[in-house]
């Protein structure tokens, strides 16, 4: 019977190589061979020289900037329109589901970004497992830990992501062999292993970027494309807030402002796109720590998703968009008086379709405007406010306030008033809605919820609130701060467990 599961695996996954669909499909593991020979000895020499392993390095930037779908789009969309920033856009199968929180193990779009997180994470492994064995003289060592940390900061990026959205996870760290008959029952539990839980995820995640930071490069003001220390302070600080330890989220947050991250001092400035040049108004801001760029020629398509394409205003603009700003949202910052914030992250335009608002004055994403604006991954009052929230729970409201009052100074909106900061419930209160604002349709409305214990508070009495928002199909319950694992993940690894509430 095992054997007959085994030759099943064999055949599915042979119809999947075969078979392929996906309009950019991964190399299989064969095609990673570059340069590669058997030396005879117990360890298999995959990359003959620098070059060979360079073209792998390099690639794992190629995918962070060319494949947006998981790391991005959908990042977007499961932050923003799950919780209360924002409806779904469309009328899609895949996309209304997480709008009425009826998502469950069939949606294509969690499959998609499973295993394309899966995916990121192996590519980075190839790197890490060979980078040493690389037979080249004329590559040096500080470059081998160079490289090797830039793969690991990439692969704490999306296992951190991965845990974020799905909590127990299927966790290889090591490269997996082409799978043959011959060896299939050493090598399935490579492709297939034990899930680990959400917390042992973030440890690795921590051991990794830990790792990784002694010889990652430093920040270079001139090219925020790179993952240089600063990118892992900043994840670590990310990683310490989910965890609850504020001691290290103040620590990590300050050795990213030590690298020189400052807000940039004019908020339009970070999404702005100059029609005269024809591209974004600013790339590499003080405030960016990581950003992908685009120019003429190799635009960001994920644009077509959103909104009107500034760069090109009429292309791919005769379908419903994803991710449709709230009623909720805009009353937000209207109650807040906040005009800067609310003008550079929703625009109003006419469109052909009435989905959620008059089609003649329709509401659109604004933070990703035209194909040549730079994706900003991280920036630095994300990090600000993180640090506010530490000192909120550490009890220094003065010194919360003051990083609070900085960002809002900056929108040219008044200093919060006592009766907002006076308390670490008030303050924190405070931070949270602040966070909305500032970091409003950029995928963290979601995750604040959760890490504020706010979810089910707020999205349990969507629908009383806001008019426009499609009904829910079922309240939200603890279990929902989890998504599902796909049906198919579950098909392929008998070791997984569906998520509670699925």
């Amino acid at each position: 019977m095992k054997k007959l599961f085994y030759i099943s695996i064999l055949a599915t996954m042979a119809l999947f190589s075969a078979c392929s669909l996906d309009r950019d499909p991964i190399s299989d593991q064969s095609e990673l061979n570059i340069g590669s020979s058997d030396t005879g000895d117990s360890v298999r020499i995959k990359f003959k020289d620098r070059a060979a392993i360079y073209a792998v390095y390099n690639d794992l930037y190629n995918v962070m900037r060319d494949r947006q779908e998981h790391w991005y789009l959908d990042y977007l969309l499961f932050g923003e329109s799950r919780a209360d920033n924002a409806y779904a856009g469309t009328t899609g199968a895949e996309v209304v589901p997480v709008e009425t929180n009826a998502l469950d193990a069939s949606n294509p779009d969690i499959a998609r970004d499973w295993d394309r997180y899966l995916e990121d994470i192996a590519k980075a492994n190839v790197v890490i497992t060979n980078i040493d064995l690389v037979p080249d003289p004329a590559f040096s060592e500080s470059e081998r830990k160079q490289w090797k940390a830039e793969a690991l900061i990439f692969r704490s990026m999306m296992i951190f992501d991965l845990a974020h959205w799905f909590g127990n996870i299927p966790l290889n760290l090591t490269e997996a062999p082409d799978i043959t008959a011959a060896n299939i029952e050493e090598v399935y539990p490579i492709y297939f292993p034990m899930p680990v839980s959400q917390d042992s995820a973030y440890k690795r995640v921590q051991e990794d970027l830990l790792a990784a930071i002694p010889y990652a490069p430093a920040l270079n003001p001139g090219d925020k494309t790179r993952l240089s220390k600063t990118v892992a302070y900043a994840l670590l600080a990310k990683l310490y807030a989910e965890l609850g330890m504020w001691d290290k989220v103040v620590e990590y947050c300050d050795l990213v402002f030590g690298d020189g991250i400052r807000l940039e001092p004019n908020y339009a400035d970070l999404w702005g796109y100059d029609t005269d040049k024809g591209d974004a108004v600013l790339r590499n801001s003080v405030e960016s720590i990581l950003e992908m760029q685009y120019y003429a020629g190799s635009g960001s398509w994920v644009t077509w998703m959103y909104g009107r394409d500034a760069a090109d205003p009429e292309s791919n603009f005769t379908w419903a968009k994803w991710i449709t700003p709230s009623r909720d949202l805009i009353d937000a910052f209207e109650k807040e008086g906040d005009n800067i914030r609310m003008n550079q992250t929703i625009v109003w335009d006419q469109c052909a379709w009435s989905n959620y608002y008059p089609a003649n004055n329709y509401p659109f994403m604004y933070k990703c405007r035209s194909a040549y604006n730079s994706i900003i991954k991280l920036r630095g009052a994300d990090i600000q406010l993180l640090k506010a929230e530490a000192l909120a729970h550490k009890g220094n409201l003065a010194s919360a306030a003051d990083l609070v009052n900085e960002i809002r100074a900056r929108v040219s909106l008044a200093e919060l008033p006592a009766s907002k900061t006076s308390s670490e419930s008030a303050m924190l209160e405070s931070i949270l809605n602040e966070r909305r604002l500032e970091l409003a349709l950029e995928g963290q409305r979601l995750f604040d919820l959760i890490r504020f214990g706010k979810l089910l508070e707020v999205m349990n009495g969507i629908n009383s609130r806001d008019e426009g928002r499609l009904p829910q199909a079922r309240p939200f319950v603890e279990e929902h701060r989890l998504m599902p694992i796909p049906q198919t993940a579950l098909d392929k690894n008998a070791n997984l467990v569906q998520n509670p509430g699925y």
